[in-house]
């Protein structure tokens, strides 16, 4: 896993596992950030695996070395599979994210129905 991937699903777990009263209105900017970088994090991560995909495609057409395209195959391979990896991962910690900023706007908009009828 790289360390920006590690990084952003550990923020977002963090904020997922905050306990469920301080999923107020105030914290929903933070929220929708967090979704937002998620969201480019996986498109990073989308972009790496393609990437990766298309360098094995070349590399098997091509002539050489039998056993450095071989071993070259081995290793992107192996980046393709934690990329999809970690694409999961992140995937799953954005559900629960969006589910926890759901509540936030909803908490909201609970705040501001409550005030307006005082």
């Amino acid at each position: 896993m790289t360390h920006e991937a590690l990084t952003l699903i550990e923020q977002i777990e963090a904020l997922v596992s905050a306990p469920p009263a301080t999923a107020r209105r105030s914290e929903l900017p933070q929220l929708e950030r967090t979704l937002t970088d998620g969201y480019a994090g996986s498109l990073a991560l989308e972009g790496e695996r393609l990437r990766l995909e298309r360098r094995i495609a070349e590399l098997a057409g091509e002539d050489g070395d039998a056993t450095a395209k071989s071993e070259e195959l081995a290793t992107l391979a192996q980046r393709v599979a934690a990329a999809e990896r970690d694409h999961l991962r992140l995937r799953a910690v954005l559900t629960q994210l969006r589910g926890r900023a759901e509540a936030a706007r909803t908490a909201g908009a609970r705040g501001l129905i409550s005030r307006a009828r005082r």
